[in-house]
């Protein structure tokens, strides 16, 4: 397929005009990044923002594969010389896999079959007589005569017939049309339903999926979330699950079958029998698999989009913040680590030395100036909060909880081993809490993103899928907020465009080479980052007090030359120009005259936006959460009680909720706000503060039920 014809397909399928799908693909042909043609390349693909570009991309490898498959098969089936003028044309109008597919399935190299066999007993002309309506029933039992060899694999002439109803079965169950027909009829009108598998009814894993011992909702209606549980009950050993088909399908493929002639018990005998080993099963299959994908992708969707609010959580920026990793048995971590990150001392304290924890917490915060405290959300969390909060006395430093999930992973890690060689690995957790409170994203990113834990059901999902989209993820991240050239670590540096985990570590020796960078220019210094690569990433790194003054901004190097001209052209240098409003307006209102072949207003609505904001962080202002300090644990809830909260995880039924008592509660999506409510992640994010009401303690099932309705506050 030509990128014209790939262009106007998925140009159609998202509703966009075919010359910027065009545009969008030939610069991802070109090798250009999604990042940069975003941002950078507005006026070629006509603004198509980054979601837009990777559906594009996304569609045309869709297309891209459908295409080498058709290529397959139809070199197959003409191998086998069996494609036919009109079989080639019914293959190429094919538009979609599972289309393709029906009609391949019929020559698809396969197992031996039951029809297979009968074929082999040379019986296919008997079911020929019967499926061309040349004999009735009592001339197919005449006519099987015929075929019995006594002396060998057909004895009788019930032998005769039985293999003659498998090919016919077999035919029925995969004529193309039937079975896209019996398909669709089945998702639309389809009953999915779970039964428990005999004798797991009273396991304890069971217990999870008390739900589903018998459950049944239509297709058309099973949510994402109940796919992906029954799947883990059936993977699990507890449930079994299916389709059910309605009376009118089975009743039209019999019907279908016995219109072909006269020997109706005969063909109505091997239809049923097509139906219910062959056809029924076959797309049964299909339609599970259909549901799983669809749900993998939902699942895919809801953890990327946590993950995008997780890492572009608000971050405190450069504070002293003393970190907490708590811990009742071996005792509380700390580190101290200064405002640019880098530890300044760690320790351990003792909750149950009191006296002594509280003067420790007072020296660590009056010896080094702490101006933030980060504590861990883990066990004893909230005792930890309490007590230093006791020690300060109501003075000093912000007490924050912060979600310490994966910190145990990075710990651990080769990335932990070279930036802290001389910690234990107890000790690690502690700074990097404290680093995630400085600044969540950088972080983060140095941990593997499924770890993180701000999803559904990841571990059982398609994986690469779910690293594809969660690299992306990080990938969108980290250039919308863009990177410090001369203090972001190797995990953040490699995700900014184009420039990856090697060249990432080679301008990290380059800059301890030379102790810093000083201009952008410098990157080309750097082994093996060459213009291409450069191209792609400088936008996206910025040097501070660089001895460009557009060095520490978004603004694209190769802009650099029009910016400078608009500078002369009003008479004032080009580090005059930023944040000064007055001539900002003045440029502002004659963007015009700059519009040429390469340069549009967006492009220079983006420069000015950038000069009125150098930078600038796209991310909230930091605003420290906090927790009723008498609600500590699930004891301590009671119905009605309205309490402040931080949004934990988002799922498809709704939202998890940490209100500060080492278990987070449920908002159902009923209960997320006073109308409908179809996706909770358009009412709600990870790290977003809220308030809440508190439905329902069950302390034996470990379940806290809320609701954001009607709460005031």
């Amino acid at each position: 397929m030509s990128l014209a014809s790939t262009a106007d397909a998925v140009a159609r399928e998202l509703s966009l005009s075919p010359s910027r799908v065009s545009a969008a693909l030939i610069l991802f042909d070109e090798g250009n990044t999604l990042p940069f043609i975003a941002r950078y390349r507005k006026e070629r693909t006509g603004g198509l923002d980054e979601i837009q570009l990777r559906q594009v991309r996304e569609r045309a490898r869709i297309r891209s594969e459908l295409e080498e498959r058709r290529a397959f098969i139809l070199e197959t089936i003409r191998g086998q010389g069996n494609l036919t003028p009109a079989l080639e044309a019914e293959i190429r109008g094919a538009d979609t896999r599972e289309t393709l597919e029906d009609l391949y399935l019929p020559y698809r190299p396969r197992r031996r079959t039951r029809a297979t066999v009968a074929r082999e007993r040379g019986l296919e002309p008997l079911a020929d007589l019967i499926w061309n309506g040349e004999v009735d029933d009592a001339g197919a039992r005449k006519a099987a005569i015929g075929f019995v060899d006594r002396d060998g694999e057909v004895p009788d002439r019930e032998a005769a017939l039985e293999g003659a109803s498998d090919i016919i079965a077999e035919r029925i169950a995969e004529d193309p049309e039937l079975r896209g027909w019996a398909r669709d009829e089945l998702r639309k009108g389809g009953t999915v339903t779970s039964r428990v598998r005999r004798g797991r009814k009273t396991l304890p894993a069971a217990q999870a999926f008390r739900d589903y011992f018998s459950h049944s909702e239509p297709v058309r209606r099973m949510a994402s979330h109940r796919t992906l549980a029954l799947r883990r009950g059936e993977s699990e050993g507890i449930l079994s699950w299916g389709i059910e088909a309605p009376n009118h399908i089975p009743e039209r493929v019999v019907a279908q079958a016995r219109s072909r002639g006269p020997a109706r018990k005969n063909l109505t005998s091997a239809a049923e029998d097509g139906w219910e080993r062959l056809l029924h099963p076959g797309i049964e299959s299909d339609l599970k698999s259909e549901l799983v994908e669809e749900a993998d992708t939902e699942a895919i969707r809801i953890f990327g989009t946590n993950l995008e609010a997780l890492l572009l959580q608000p971050p405190a920026g450069q504070r002293v913040v003393l970190g907490l990793d708590p811990g009742f048995r071996t005792g509380v971590k700390s580190a101290v680590v200064s405002d640019t990150g880098r530890v300044v001392t760690t320790g351990v304290l003792h909750l149950h030395q009191e006296d002594r924890f509280a003067r420790q917490v007072r020296a660590l915060v009056e010896d080094h100036d702490v101006e933030l405290v980060a504590v861990g959300n883990g066990t004893a969390s909230r005792e930890t909060e309490a007590a230093v909060r006791k020690a300060l006395q109501g003075s000093g430093p912000a007490v924050v909880l912060v979600n310490e999930a994966g910190a145990s992973i990075y710990s651990a890690s080769e990335q932990a081993v070279a930036e802290l060689p001389d910690l234990d690995v107890s000790l690690r957790g502690a700074v990097s809490i404290a680093r995630r409170l400085q600044d969540p994203l950088a972080e983060l990113v140095k941990i593997e993103a499924r770890s993180i834990g701000v999803g559904q059901y990841q571990h059982d999902v398609n994986q690469t899928r779910l690293n594809e989209r969660l690299d992306q993820v990080v990938e969108t991240c980290v250039n919308r907020v863009g990177v410090e050239v001369n203090t972001a670590s190797v995990p953040l540096l490699s995700y900014v465009a184009g420039i990856g985990p090697t060249l990432a570590e080679n301008i990290v020796e380059l800059r301890e080479e030379r102790g810093r960078l000083s201009s952008r220019d410098e990157l080309l210094d750097v082994h093996r980052l060459g213009r291409v690569t450069f191209e792609q990433a400088a936008g996206f790194l910025r040097i501070r007090d660089g001895s460009h003054p557009l060095d520490g901004t978004a603004v694209h190097p190769e802009r650099y030359a029009l910016v400078e001209r608009m500078a002369r052209d009003l008479d004032v240098r080009v580090a005059d120009l930023i944040q000064d409003e007055e001539i900002l307006n003045r440029l502002a209102d004659g963007l015009d005259r700059y519009v040429d072949a390469e340069v549009g207003r967006p492009t220079l609505e983006d420069i000015v936006a950038e000069l009125r904001r150098p930078g600038r962080d796209p991310r909230d202002a930091f605003e420290p959460p906090s927790f009723r300090e008498d609600v500590q644990k699930p004891e301590d809830l009671a119905e009605g009680m309205v309490l402040p909260g931080v949004v934990t995880n988002v799922v498809a039924f709704g939202a998890f909720v940490d209100v500060g008592v080492h278990q987070d509660g449920l908002v159902h999506i009923s209960q997320l706000a006073e109308g409908f409510v179809r996706d909770p992640a358009e009412v709600v994010r990870v790290g977003q503060p809220v308030r809440v009401r508190v439905l329902k303690v069950e302390l034996d099932r470990g379940r806290i039920g809320l609701s954001m309705r009607a709460v005031e506050g």
